[in-house]
């Protein structure tokens, strides 16, 4: 008798760690599933950049997700993989993250020959902005954001950081803050002037300049909502075009569920003239 407990114990924790592996391979084939039948609908090589806040298998662990050297070496590779003159589809849903990889993926899309296609359906801040800006067209459902691209050093923007000298006398200011003004102002630069150098390829200098600084110097917060109408009024190219079929994509990469739900609904499309 106690082996049979035995027995049925060592089933039940195989089948609770093999039953998060079995999910996890399935969702990635729909998800591949559908990157396919996506990318012979359009003709494209369609690349996916999304962060979520996801679970780690059974043990329910937050893993918040953003930017990140692994992302930009599986996007180049992505890139590298696709001939010259195909057309790429980037969708991107981040808050953003590293500043060297989003600028790495930001040049090998500004580099590439072919039409890139970057699609907002929620939001691309910060680091997916700078994506953004690399492409020939930003498609952006009529809710979705983009945000500033200004530099933060640590916790702080850099343009607050660069404020200090001008609101306490030198001598009221330690060595510290002194170091963290001359770090602002270089990423504050050199940030003005990656922008400017993905702008003007895209519009006159004076305007690709202008809009620069706007998105680099502080003039708004960091999390600052950009909406479509703003971004055309900017010139940039941005379309309300988003295909149904990405959304069912993005239905792939649920959020992950927490333990009371703070949002109900029918997950049904309710038609003109249809009982409601």
């Amino acid at each position: 008798m106690p082996d049979a407990w035995i027995v049925l114990l060592v089933a039940v924790f195989l089948i609770l760690f093999a039953v998060p592996i079995v999910q996890q391979y399935m969702t990635r084939t729909r998800r591949l599933r559908a990157i396919r039948g996506l990318e012979k609908m359009r003709g494209t090589r369609v690349i996916l950049l999304i962060h979520r806040q996801e679970r780690i298998a059974l043990l329910g662990i937050p893993l918040y997700r953003y930017i990140d050297i692994n992302d930009s070496e599986e996007i180049l590779r992505a890139i590298r993989l696709t001939p010259p003159d195909m057309p790429i589809d980037l969708i991107v849903h981040t808050p953003g993250g590293l500043l060297l990889s989003s600028e790495q993926i930001a040049m090998a899309l500004q580099r590439h020959r072919g039409k890139v296609t970057v699609f907002v359906p929620h939001y691309a801040m910060s680091g997916g902005t700078l994506l953004c800006l690399a492409a020939d067209e930003v498609a952006m459902d009529e809710n979705a954001v983009l945000g500033p691209v200004d530099p933060r050093i640590g916790d702080y923007p850099a343009a607050s950081i660069l404020r200090v000298p001008h609101l306490k006398p030198p001598e009221r200011i330690d060595d510290t803050t002194f170091i963290l003004v001359d770090i602002a102002a270089k990423a504050q630069n050199q940030m003005r002037e990656f922008v400017a150098g993905l702008l003007r390829d895209r519009m006159e200098a004076e305007q690709a300049d202008h809009l620069a600084r706007l998105l680099t110097e502080g003039t708004w917060t960091h999390d600052y909502p950009i909406t479509p109408g703003q971004a055309r009024e900017f010139g940039l190219p941005v379309t309300p075009t988003v295909p149904g079929e990405i959304y069912r994509l993005m239905d792939l990469f649920p959020q992950a569920m927490p333990r009371r739900p703070s949002v109900a609904y029918v997950p049904i499309s309710y038609g003109e003239g249809e009982e409601k």
